[in-house]
């Protein structure tokens, strides 16, 4: 059986959750809606987003705060299981 480890955050805090995609229409806004499943009322201004040097891929940032290491996993699960997110970190 294994263990759950501890996390190492102090809950609430404030988190970064990044997204890596390729550069396309609306994906800031579909991240942003995927947090919100887990972080309801998350304003508008907690994501930003920047085209890499060539176009082709967009990193997006959804700046949250925290409840629980439940809740991050929750949300690093959803945005994997997104087509268009090629990774999460």
């Amino acid at each position: 059986m294994s263990e759950k480890k501890p996390s190492l955050l102090e809950f609430p805090c404030d988190f970064p959750i990044k997204v890596f995609g390729y550069s396309q229409e609306g994906l800031a806004t579909l991240v942003l809606s995927l947090v919100r499943n887990h972080v309801p009322g998350l304003a508008e201004d907690a994501v930003s987003s920047r085209l890499s040097g060539g176009g082709k891929y967009i990193a997006v940032t959804v700046n949250v705060i925290a409840q629980s290491q439940a809740q991050l996993d929750a949300i690093y699960q959803e945005l994997t299981a997104c087509p268009a997110i090629i990774m999460t970190f």
